[in-house]
């Protein structure tokens, strides 16, 4: 496998304004200017971490608090270290390579193409491709496409270049319909030898032979497990054939009822699906396979209007049934030579019946293992509910920053390592992960902090004419990339007029303010000398600001310049050095005002945060983007590097051609190479604003770009 998920060591802590060390800003106390996000106008105060204390036992009568399990956590610094230690290290021990045991690790990533993954998935691509790749094994990519209703072409497409994106290269990319033909052999073979019959129950008959809803009642048999093994062959066959519409008959394994695991009583092996209301019905990976209740539904349908699906995306209109999830993920795993079916706990008592019907059938055992899922509150991951937030537009597409499906996350800039890392610091084990959306962040901030390069920014312009100097004037000021100096420097212009952030001027000075206002005196960050704010003017309709004077306070006498109390970011006016920048700037904040919209009584759209995203149309930034656009992907890691080696290595062989070819990578400054990396690779720190990046409705004419996340956690959020 190829090493492209390595993600460097992260040091340190995220950094606000007041921590750099040219961004010293002292707090202020006044009102927020209501267009500027809370967080910029002002900053809420660090809280400071408390060492948790050992809990002491309970005195008397008090009932004894419940402990929260303890999780040993894997390094942050290591991100292979999830495999080293604990739950995966275990897994691996009980089926390691060996002389005794297996002769190369193989895994699997069985996705259904029916919608696209969100961050809940990262977590399950991540352990079977990374288990794989750590003891030098496979893993398949292999499509779970066995339910015509909703599974189109189009999410094969984007759940592929999603599982790339995150750096990992499937040994081989496969469906479960590849092996339609083989798996209905098997059913027959299954019939053949007593263990499955065809049923044709209705919904509610199902539910009482199995006890009831509530387990209320005793179990027993389907009247039509008892039928001759050649009756049920011929209703099999007339199934395949197109005798039965959906509901009417369904295939199922001869198991145990008196086992005390539901999935050992008669599960379905085949069914006829029906089309569905609205295909968007589908619920996401915490709703599908649930025991055999998603392929069951087919069965005793309760509609008078039951339809056939239509063609299947990749066999057409072959077939009329298909296998479940329980008849279909152990086999196709078998097929494949799987080591280590490695899936979440919802599968857990899915595991007796998937050993059940490897050991019926005599094929190669897989071991399946399960580890506790990744949840994330604050956000919806349903693709019914992210349709119905598309149909009505509340956010722009599927893909909208403000979602949490992978590729919305990829749109807003967050960098697949960043990912990678958040899943490797959480670590695995059999327990239900339950993450607040605030704790990503705050992974991607502290990986962004020591992976991308820094700029000036300015989201609410407001222009300052610094009155004695000449209109010519021209100073071109260096400012470093970064802390580290291997990031290198840059230049940009200093000239009479700049713009600066509307909320670091205030009309109205008082003692605990200490950025710009009249008669006070500012740092422009990195410009020699300071400036001191002398008038403004205003708008006459509205009262707004429109311009503030200034005075350059550079001594003429030649000693030591006014020392300022705080330093501010800018960008100067400039057009011969095209400064500045213009840009639409989007602010995302959290698409929901509670940590479970799902709960709202009036229904998740009632929670809907009309402020979660915020625009500022005239932007500006300064020239070192054009640099760090050229220079992108940032970081060059995981799927990203691929695209970036792919860059250099056609840069190499336009560059060796230079001297015979026009139109050269020297002729149009590299544009042509660099048009492989995806905007959103674009990425940067806007100093005291946030992280950013180029979304992807950025043309020639308009730059747009996206707040990755906010320099520090709001911590102003309900």
């Amino acid at each position: 496998m190829e090493d492209e998920t390595a993600l460097p060591e992260r040091q340190g802590a995220s950094k606000t304004a007041r921590d750099l060390p040219d961004a010293q800003i002292e707090p202020d106390n006044s009102k927020p200017n209501p267009k500027v996000p809370a967080e910029i106008s002002k900053p809420p105060k660090a809280k400071k971490e408390k060492t948790p204390k050992t809990p002491k036992p309970p005195k008397g009568p008090t009932p004894p608090k419940v402990k929260k399990a303890i999780i040993t956590k894997p390094s942050v610094e290591d991100p292979e270290s999830m495999f080293k230690v604990g739950f995966l290290s275990d897994v691996y021990q009980e089926r390691p390579v060996g002389p005794e045991g297996i002769n190369k690790v193989i895994t699997r990533f069985p996705p259904e193409p029916n919608g696209f993954l969100h961050i809940g998935h990262s977590k399950a691509i991540a352990i079977n491709f990374g288990f794989a790749k750590y003891h030098g094994g496979e893993c398949y990519l292999r499509f779970d496409d066995t339910n015509p209703a909703g599974e189109k072409k189009e999410y094969d497409d984007s759940i592929e270049d999603t599982v790339r994106w995150l750096g990992f290269k499937p040994v081989k990319i496969t469906h479960s319909s590849d092996n339609f033909d083989r798996l209905y052999a098997l059913a027959e073979a299954l019939i053949e030898k007593g263990g499955a019959y065809v049923c044709h129950c209705t919904k509610s008959d199902i539910v009482d032979q199995r006890g009831g809803k509530k387990g209320e009642k005793p179990r027993y048999a389907c009247s039509h497990r008892s039928r001759p093994t050649s009756e049920s062959m011929t209703e099999f066959r007339a199934m395949r054939d197109g005798k039965y519409k959906p509901g009417e008959a369904a295939l199922r394994m001869k198991q145990n009822l008196e086992d005390g695991n539901p999935q050992m009583w008669d599960v379905f092996a085949y069914r006829i699906p029906a089309k569905k209301k609205d295909e968007e019905d589908e619920e996401d990976e915490g709703e599908i396979h649930e025991n055999d209740a998603r392929e069951t539904g087919a069965n005793g349908a309760e509609s008078d209007e039951v339809q056939f699906p239509g063609p299947h995306y990749r066999t057409g209109d072959k077939w009329r049934i298909y296998p479940t999830y329980d008849f279909t993920h152990c086999l196709c795993d078998s097929f494949e030579g799987i080591t280590h079916s490695l899936c979440t706990t919802e599968f857990e008592l899915s595991r007796v019946s998937y050993d059940w019907l490897n050991n019926e059938l005599d094929v190669y055992k897989p071991m399946q293992r399960e580890y506790g899922r990744l949840n994330v509150s604050g956000t919806i991951l349903s693709k019914r509910k992210i349709h119905e937030l598309v149909k009505k537009k509340y956010v722009r597409a599927r893909d909208d920053p403000r979602l949490y499906t992978l590729p919305a996350l990829r749109r807003r800039g967050v960098p697949p390592g960043a990912i990678l890392s958040f899943v490797n610091e959480l670590g695995v084990t059999k327990a239900v992960t339950n993450i607040e959306v605030k704790r990503f962040e705050t992974s991607v901030r502290r990986y962004l902090e020591v992976t991308v390069l820094r700029l000036m920014l300015v989201l609410d312009p407001v222009k300052v004419v610094i009155d004695n100097l000449p209109n010519d004037h021209l100073e071109m000021v260096e400012l470093p990339f970064s802390k580290d100096p291997a990031m290198g420097v840059h230049t940009i212009p200093f000239t009479k007029n700049v713009y600066i952030e509307r909320s670091d001027f205030r009309e109205v000075d008082s003692p605990d303010y200490f950025r710009l206002a009249p008669g006070k005196t500012v740092g422009l960050m990195k410009a020699p000398f300071p400036v001191t704010a002398t008038s403004v003017e205003k708008d006459p309709s509205t009262g707004d600001i429109t311009l503030i004077h200034a005075t350059y306070e550079k001594p003429a006498d030649g000693s030591a310049p006014k020392k300022p109390k705080s330093f501010i970011h800018w960008v100067a006016s400039s057009p011969e050095h095209h400064s500045p920048i213009k840009a639409e700037i989007r602010i995302i904040n959290p698409l929901f005002k509670s940590d479970n919209p799902a709960a709202h009584p009036e229904g998740f759209l009632k929670d809907i945060n009309p402020d979660s995203e915020e625009i500022f149309p005239n932007a500006m930034i300064e020239t070192g983007f054009e640099e760090i656009r050229r220079r992108a992907p940032w970081p060059a890691e995981a799927g990203e590097k691929a695209v970036a080696d792919e860059a250099r290595m056609q840069a190499e062989h336009v560059k060796s051609d230079a001297s015979t070819s026009p139109g050269s990578v020297e002729a149009d400054g590299g544009d042509s190479v660099k048009a492989a990396a995806r905007p959103e690779t674009v990425r940067f720190q806007g100093m005291r604003m946030g992280y950013f990046c180029v979304d992807k409705e950025s043309g020639a004419e308009k730059l747009v770009l996206n707040r990755i996340v906010s320099l520090k956690e709001d911590t102003g959020k309900d």
